[in-house]
């Protein structure tokens, strides 16, 4: 509508009163796991749904160093999701690679001279893919700054349990992307927010893997900060126990690699998340708590007040999930879980 000032000659349009935003929204995905595909839907997705903070918190590292070796014809093989993949020219190699990152695995280039290096050294291994995974998480964080710096967006990037202490160091270095991980921060006007990458002991035993009571002690730390603790956020890799949003296959940890169990020939699932989440969310009763680590239990639970949502994960079919959360001042207004 607009408004005409009168009193002088002709009429003056008066700008009009910008609306108060009564409510914020949130975008939150979790364990992409290094899939290039996934995290560029993960930046489209935030754009188009009108987010307000979009964040992108644990797990964000592949697991998989990808050797594309090339014989002396020319040619190019790698061993790629239990198949041999062999490729003639640039263009189906470019193809292989783009494919290779997709899954979240990391390309590497060399011949059979430098294949049969890698394979005497494994510790040279071990730096390379450390280095790879660096490059492939550096470029995301400049490829969001370039995407969402001038729209309004605020932008939270955190690890999880699988990524190694040396991420922090990347996202550090950014003047945009905030890395909450291990502290308390403003997330709103009206709202701070602590999170915690660490996850209990899993039979992975991944870098960031904790005792319960390591992860208790670290929750309590950063909530008994908090100034307002009924309008807190907790986003905390690990899902409460038994919340339905931790349910996994039972493993049996005594072989290596652990085995799926099974009763009558059906698998048996259990509660595989932390009893220090749960109890920590029992006694503050936050607003929300944001969670992943379990990628096939994509829901929401309500522990008391507080509303506890796993988006899930299916980072290698290249599928991004997630999370849009309405939030106002004390309360949710809303969820929805997508998926694209």
């Amino acid at each position: 509508m607009t408004f005409l000032c009168h009193g002088q000659q002709g009429a003056m349009p008066l700008p009009e009163k910008p609306r108060e935003k009564k409510f914020t929204k949130i975008f939150f995905v979790t364990d992409v796991h290094g899939s290039d595909r996934t995290f560029r839907k993960f930046l489209s997705a935030g754009r188009l749904y009108e987010a307000d903070i979009a964040m992108l918190c644990g797990d964000l590292t592949g697991k998989m160093l990808v050797p594309v070796v090339k014989s002396p014809e020319g040619t190019h093989a790698a061993k790629f999701l239990g198949l041999e993949e062999k490729v003639k020219t640039e263009q189906e190699l470019n193809k292989l690679e783009e494919r290779i990152r997709n899954a979240g695995f990391y390309p590497y280039r060399t011949d059979r001279d430098g294949m049969k290096e890698l394979q005497a050294e494994p510790k040279k291994v071990d730096e390379l893919f450390k280095t790879l995974m660096l490059e492939r998480l550096g470029q995301w964080v400049k490829a969001v700054e370039e995407y969402y710096r001038d729209s309004g967006i605020k932008c939270i990037i955190t690890g999880g349990n699988d990524d190694l202490p040396e991420v922090d160091s990347v996202l550090d270095s950014s003047s945009y992307v905030i890395n909450s991980d291990r502290k308390l921060i403003r997330l709103t006007d009206y709202h701070e927010m602590i999170t915690v990458g660490e996850a209990n002991i899993t039979p992975w035993k991944c870098p960031r893997d904790v005792t319960e009571e390591q992860l208790k002690e670290i929750i309590e730390n950063l909530a008994n900060k908090a100034e307002n603790i009924q309008n807190c956020v907790f986003n905390l890799h690990a899902p409460p126990k038994d919340s339905g949003l931790d349910t996994a296959f039972m493993l049996d940890t005594s072989v290596d690699p652990p085995k799926v169990v099974t009763r009558g020939g059906t698998p048996v699932t259990i509660g595989v998340g932390s009893s220090a989440v749960r109890e920590c969310i029992e006694k503050y009763q936050p607003l929300l708590g944001l969670h992943g680590h379990i990628h096939e239990s994509r829901g929401m639970f309500k522990i008391g007040r507080t509303m506890c949502i796993n988006p899930g994960s299916e980072y290698g079919e290249g599928i991004v999930r997630g999370a849009i959360v309405n939030v106002a001042k004390d309360k949710v207004l809303s969820y929805q879980l997508t998926s694209g």
